[in-house]
């Protein structure tokens, strides 16, 4: 980030124009200072002054500040590439969809602004300075760009030593040199090849969590902030909300898929395993790489055995294959940034023919099909060439609703081998499907050394009754790791002051302190006012807890989340048309959302007002089929009304898309029960049984049956 000037602003600011649907924009300079002519807040168009500039490679962004403090990033970007690369032009970062001034997209809104989504990784010692009272930002910089302190924490001391010595050579007499941070992890450390295997294996064990690792995470993860008091070094998630393997940021074999930025796919990877850094691989001065090509990759793995046909079986290729090519596959972002996957992993094309993930071999041989490359790669190594990320099905399995999750998952959070940030997401996966089978999962979890495996254990158990959570999540309370703590508070907050230990209650009161302080850090965020709320309504506080959703949907009236808690809210209350209210309003403003149909729904059934209701929840599993408990509560609301076939018929419709689906099977036992078909019960509770064979009150159900249809 820079302040725009000619020294630094790399678009066409001559007059130059570009169109978007039906805006055309317009860039010039005047008076020695850059502007744009384009649709403002209100959708008309007007001229923004460029206060800075954002990026250098491969394109540049340019930043607007408004009169309360905001600054914005315009979503027309210059192609810096050069014009033989298609670079050197004006283009749209949401080309394919119409982003107009009422969107959150647009550039003018939430999701364009800089001092919440852009600000700490761009610049250095950033202080947000958000007054929620007056909906203002007073954002502040040590730094505008990123600088040493960005890495090595407050250079006070350092300057003073550099300051102090007698002479430059003098350097012995403080081996830290006054850094508050030392990243000297590699320091010592060597890598002896095995002549066996080719590999290398690291002088000294490495650390659960690498200094290195979560500094570089600060910018170089997925993850929201709570915190302005991270320390270099520290475990990020003292800090911020790390992004676990979910639905929509990864594939199910843990290649990413949203902007993730590198920390969850490094985590994932062999080489983090074996003690590999960030450094090992990157001048961290430099921003380059420590050999060129596959050379970076040769410094450890032996060329005699790699970088040879025998093993790329791509031999006179060109341009030559690297190890990249294969083992970090690239993905656009957007639409002209590549970047590499450092989840360092084989090519599984056969998991491509089996879940549908994308793999490295086809993204260059894209004439072929993932089956012609999975038999080529089995031809070449063999067929159990599974790799070091093996939890593919798992996370498959449970974003299908499969029959054999719970089963799948409970193999990855209990393997010893897999990665941690997977076994923590294996943890947060089951959260739907704890069981007395699974709960010494959580447990064992809940002790991990690694924190983002200690909040994944407690996302599992979120939602069991507090008062049996306590006695494993109290200790939590007072974990090493604010994020941990603040999540464990959160599970507990439902439980009444009077209800817990004495000796606990000092240690929740500071841990509720953290997490209310943490959602206020980010009062500027529906999401982070929507979590405070909900918070507040477990400790019963809801003359608060109903200001927090308020505030939320003034920020952004089209936040789903905020307008179904607040409408839950004053179901509670016995406010049924003050929710319908709010949702109607929200459903109107914004994009087709699943979530707030099926809500209006459920207020719309306690209105008493069931054909109105099934419209809704007909609206809700048209936009989201793949949802199985909207689907679920449809067929339910159909045979409510007394549309028994329909009824059937579209749970039938859900069980085929949703094999182990619990509760549509639920209902087609008791729905063919209640008809007299005692058979197709007996058959529905079988499959049950099978999916939940330790379940007593199932087995009971289906022993009831089976005794009935031998009558």
């Amino acid at each position: 980030m820079q302040h725009a000037s000619t020294a630094y602003v790399l678009g066409d600011f001559e007059n130059a124009s570009f169109d978007y649907h039906d805006v055309r924009s317009r860039f010039f300079t005047r008076d020695g200072k850059f502007f744009v002519e384009t649709d403002g807040p209100d959708g008309r168009l007007a001229i923004f002054e460029v206060k800075y500039t954002f990026g250098i490679d491969p394109l540049q962004q340019y930043l607007i500040e408004f009169p309360d403090g905001r600054i914005q990033a315009l979503s027309i970007a210059w192609d810096s590439r050069p014009k033989d690369q298609g670079g050197q032009r004006w283009f749209h970062l949401y080309p394919d969809e119409q982003i107009k001034h009422d969107d959150v997209l647009h550039w003018t809104k939430l999701n364009q602004n800089w001092n919440f989504m852009c600000a700490e990784c761009h610049s250095t010692g950033v202080q947000k300075n958000y007054d929620a009272a007056n909906d203002r930002f007073r954002t502040t910089w040590t730094e505008i760009s990123v600088g040493c302190e960005a890495c090595h924490g407050r250079g006070s001391q350092h300057v003073d030593w550099a300051r102090s010595q007698e002479s430059w050579f003098a350097r012995d007499k403080d081996p830290r040199k006054g850094l508050a941070v030392l990243l000297n992890e590699r320091d010592g450390v060597t890598w002896q090849h095995d002549p066996k295997t080719g590999n290398p294996q690291r002088s000294i064990t490495p650390a659960t969590t690498r200094r290195e690792v979560e500094t570089c995470g600060l910018c170089h993860a997925r993850r929201g902030q709570f915190s302005e008091e991270w320390v270099p070094g520290e475990p990020l998630s003292d800090t911020h909300t790390v992004s676990l393997l979910a639905r929509g940021l990864y594939h199910a074999d843990g290649q990413m898929r949203d902007e993730v930025y590198n920390y969850g796919s490094f985590k994932q990877s062999r080489m983090f395993a074996a003690g590999v850094t960030c450094s090992d691989c990157h001048e961290p001065h430099t921003a380059k790489l420590r050999a060129p090509g596959g050379g970076v990759c040769l410094q450890c793995h032996a060329s005699e055995k790699y970088d040879v046909a025998s093993h790329t079986h791509h031999d006179g290729a060109t341009p030559k294959v690297t190890c990249a090519a294969c083992h970090m596959p690239v993905s656009t972002y957007m639409i002209i940034d590549k970047r590499h996957d450092h989840s360092l992993r084989i090519p599984r094309p056969d998991l491509s023919v089996k879940l549908g993930t994308p793999n490295a071999c086809n993204d260059c041989h894209t004439d072929k099909s993932a089956q012609w490359a999975a038999d080529a790669v089995a031809h070449w190594h063999g067929p159990a060439r599974k790799g070091f990320q093996d939890y593919a099905e798992a996370f498959q399995a449970s974003w299908t609703n499969r029959p054999d999750a719970a089963a799948l998952l409970e193999l990855v959070a209990a393997s010893p081998t897999a990665p941690a940030i997977a076994r923590a997401s294996a943890l947060s996966e089951m959260q739907s499907r704890v069981s007395p089978g699974n709960i010494e999962l959580a447990r064992k979890g809940l002790i991990d050394p690694d924190p983002l495996v200690r909040i994944g254990a407690l996302d599992m158990i979120d939602g069991l009754p507090g008062n049996r959570n306590w006695s494993l999540v109290s200790p939590l309370l007072s974990d090493s790791s604010r994020g941990v703590r603040i999540r464990a508070v959160s599970v507990l907050a439902a439980v009444p002051t009077a209800n817990q230990p004495s000796s606990d209650r000092t240690a929740f009161d500071r841990a509720a302190a953290e997490f209310v302080a943490a959602q206020k850090f980010n009062s500027d965020r529906p999401e982070a006012r929507t979590s405070l709320g909900t918070f507040y309504v477990r400790r019963g506080l809801t003359s608060a807890a109903e200001e927090e959703y308020k505030a939320a949907l003034r920020l952004s009236s089209q936040y789903a989340p905020g307008a179904i808690n607040l409408s839950d809210l004053y179901r509670q209350l016995g406010r049924n048309e003050d929710g319908e209210r709010v949702l109607r309003t929200t459903i109107q403003i914004s994009r087709p959302d699943a979530g707030l149909h099926h809500a209006l729904g459920l207020t719309l059934i306690r209105e008493k007002r069931p054909d109105d209701a099934l419209a809704e929840f007909r609206t809700a599993t048209e936009l989201e089929p793949g949802r199985s408990h909207y689907a679920y509560v449809y067929g339910v609301a159909l045979h409510s009304s007394g549309r028994m076939d329909e009824s059937m018929t579209a749970l039938k419709e859900n069980l085929s898309r949703h094999p182990g689906d619990r509760e549509t099977l639920l209902a087609l036992v008791a729905y063919s029960r209640d008809a007299g078909d005692i058979g197709t019960a007996l058959e529905y509770a079988e499959q049950l049984s099978r999916i939940a064979p330790n379940d007593r009150e199932i087995t009971r159900l289906t022993g009831d049956l089976r005794a009935r249809s031998k009558r």
